[in-house]
């Protein structure tokens, strides 16, 4: 917890698919102060937004998806099972929780995203007569290029 940080409290349910859902108790808002310009306001206004997701404690419709949530997050991932997003784009407070909850939401849908199986596959039989032609060619150029030998009299 920061210095100048308000005090934590939940915020309501979010819905990223009509079927997937984070309850309330998994998310946390912490109100931050926000560096850069803003001349003596900056200093004042707490505006930028921690949003804590646990998501250790989440019952995520299948272990694949948690996997790959915690994969898509790299660094935000802590070592006590929550992603953290820090919203700070905005100047007002509300449009930064909206604006976390948002990343929170697209990284989730992310997530729902199966990777596509890949299918390994060969090239066809036009694709290799035509490289082992173009070696034969290549290989026919260089032999010409070689030096004569030269015999002494």
């Amino acid at each position: 917890m920061r210095k100048n940080e308000k005090s934590s409290y939940n915020i309501g349910m979010l819905s990223v698919t009509p079927s997937v859902s984070i309850p309330e108790e998994l998310l946390t808002e912490a109100f931050i102060r926000a560096g850069g310009p803003g001349g003596q306001h900056v200093n004042k206004v707490s505006s930028a937004v921690q949003l804590r997701f646990r998501v250790s404690e989440w019952e995520s419709p299948s272990p694949e998806i948690r996997e790959r949530l915690i994969r898509l997050a790299g660094r935000r991932y802590t070592e006590q099972g929550e992603i953290i997003i820090e919203a700070r784009r905005f100047r007002h407070q509300e449009q930064n929780r909206l604006d976390a909850r948002q990343r929170l939401s697209d990284l989730i849908m992310r997530a729902l995203i199966s990777p596509k199986k890949r299918t390994p596959t060969r090239p066809g039989r036009l694709a290799v007569e035509k490289r082992l032609s173009e070696k034969k060619h290549q290989q026919k150029v260089k032999t010409t290029r070689k030096k004569v030998g030269i015999s002494e009299d």
